[in-house]
């Protein structure tokens, strides 16, 4: 909408100023609006160089990770140990109890 100004919107803004400011003061006032306008383009820029340059000081890639093999923590436990009931310390009635219950799931 605000960008599309024809000739004849520009004209009737260029009436206007003269009317309002008039012929000898015109010149110094665009004058003075383009040295603003060129100011703030370089404000602009210099803001968007200095977030362009923080973003890319965040995304600095990050250094290599290593690999190291995985332990497996099954690897750690002794079978035989783990198996024997004697070695755990259970007494006779416990060790009874279990060889009753595996009686019982392979009937």
């Amino acid at each position: 909408m605000f960008g599309s100004i024809g000739p004849w919107e520009l004209a009737i803004v260029l009436l206007i100023a003269l009317m309002v400011v008039g012929p000898g003061k015109l010149p110094d006032v665009a004058r003075s609006i383009g040295k603003g306008l060129n100011e703030f383009k370089k404000v602009t820029t210099g803001v968007r160089k200095e977030f362009e340059d923080v973003i890319k000081e965040d995304v600095k890639p990050t250094p290599p990770v290593y690999k190291t093999e995985a332990v497996n923590p099954l690897d750690m436990i002794n079978i035989t140990e783990a198996s024997e009931p004697e070695s755990k310390g259970l007494d006779s009635s416990v060790q009874n109890q279990e060889k009753n219950v595996d009686d019982k799931s392979t009937v």
